[in-house]
């Protein structure tokens, strides 16, 4: 299912995903915070929350500490996010237009906060030097199941290089995950793949991937794609950075030195 976002996210919060609400099936709350500048934005919840800064000049208030967050670029620059436990308070204050990604949990696990500045995220090429570069990209893990094991969610990102694919071959796992997409330049497009159904995705929209779903993304040549991804854990069924199942009939791909065409000619045999 794709979230269309077809203008602007207004000044304030907007619920994209909600446990108790609005597709619940993805076991998250997720939504977009805007900040104008000037604005300042507090929350209290009985619930696991992380806070992604896409773009914009921010601080962030919680435990009597603060910290002076500033991404101008999504594609050019890692993450900060600040990640609390149930019924901290924080505060968010901007100093220009800035948003910022919020993803929620239910979680009764007493952890410490963390703040994941652009120095503690772990950056890697996934692709390269294999099918001639056609599945490039750039992975930002801010943290996951091995990263943060009192955690019930994970959160990242990824950098869809212009023409190539993600989340590649085609694969799936027990829990849902959620894509939100921004493009550069903005009126670029790319694709989403669930399972057998293709879906045009702008800059703003979220796409919505049920259990055991495949899901592969394309970007338009020429505009690069970025998204970020959040995954809940199941009770009985964490998300590891090794929980991905292939497809059977894509598996080939995953060979060491694998040929394509042209390199590996056709034949009818």
């Amino acid at each position: 299912m794709i979230v269309k976002q077809n203008e602007l996210f207004a000044p304030g919060y907007t619920p994209i995903t909600e446990i108790h609400g609005k597709n619940p099936e993805m076991l998250l709350d997720f939504g977009i915070l805007k900040l104008n500048s000037g604005d300042s934005w507090s929350c209290s919840l009985s619930l696991e929350r992380a806070f992604l800064l896409i773009t914009g000049d921010i601080t962030f208030s919680w435990e009597g500490q603060n910290y002076r967050a500033k991404r101008y670029s999504c594609f050019d620059e890692n993450p900060i996010t600040l990640h609390v436990p149930k019924d901290a308070k924080v505060t968010i204050t901007a100093r220009e237009e800035s948003e910022i990604c919020v993803e929620r949990s239910e979680n009764d696990t007493l952890f410490p906060a963390k703040l994941y500045t652009q120095d503690d995220i772990t950056e890697d090429i996934f692709g390269a030097g294999v099918l001639k570069e056609t599945s490039i990209r750039t992975v930002r893990t801010v943290f996951d199941g091995e990263i943060a094991p009192h955690s019930n969610m994970v959160i990242g990102e990824v950098i869809n290089h212009p023409g190539k694919w993600s989340s590649y071959p085609p694969h799936d796992h027990p829990q849902p995950e959620i894509y939100h997409y921004r493009l550069f330049p903005e009126q670029g497009f790319g694709v989403s793949l669930l399972d057998e159904d293709a879906y045009v995705v702008k800059n703003g929209d979220t796409s919505l991937i049920l259990p055991d779903k495949t899901h592969s993304q394309v970007a338009g040549a020429g505009y690069a794609m970025y998204y970020i991804w959040m995954i809940p854990h199941l009770p009985d069924d964490r998300w590891l950075p090794t929980t991905r199942y292939f497809r059977k009939d894509h598996e080939w791909l995953l060979e060491k030195d694998v040929k394509i065409w042209p390199e590996r000619p056709y034949s009818k045999s």
